[in-house]
């Protein structure tokens, strides 16, 4: 499963309102499971394939990206859309497999796969009794 937890969130909400709000905040993602993969899709419109960055390192998954606006020749009239570098961390359960994470991008969405690990799918176990154990040997004699 995916973990919510972003110590800084307050601090960045707080730093977000003095900046001049053209730097990225965050980055929107959805998060959802279907059947035994965790997928995450994380809007990036106007950002280079090139320039994103995903990595993994021990349960902790970090995302980068950079969008430039073009300055040179260009007499801006507005600008709102935020630029600059931004990331975001996403702490992945201990369920989930981090060694088979696929990353793709179209039309402006980064869209991770997450498998769940082997040993953390649900199995089947089987129940025996003595009851069971007992006719097979009655049979057998």
């Amino acid at each position: 499963m995916l973990m919510r937890f972003d110590p800084f969130h307050e601090l960045d909400e707080l730093t977000a309102r003095l900046d001049d709000g053209r730097r990225m905040r965050s980055m929107p993602l959805d998060a959802y499971r279907i059947e035994d993969v965790f997928h995450v899709d994380v809007d990036l419109p106007g950002v280079k394939p090139e320039s994103i960055e995903v990595t993994v390192e021990k349960n902790v998954l970090t995302l980068k990206a950079e969008r430039h606006w073009r300055t040179e020749g260009v007499q801006t009239v507005v600008c709102e859309r935020p630029t600059g570098t931004f990331s975001r961390e996403l702490f992945l359960g201990e369920s989930l497999d981090t060694d088979k994470i696929s990353a793709s991008y179209e039309n402006g969405v980064l869209r991770l796969s997450i498998p769940v690990a082997e040993t953390a799918k649900a199995r089947h176990i089987e129940v025996t009794s003595s009851e069971k154990r007992e006719a097979i040997a009655a049979s057998a004699a």
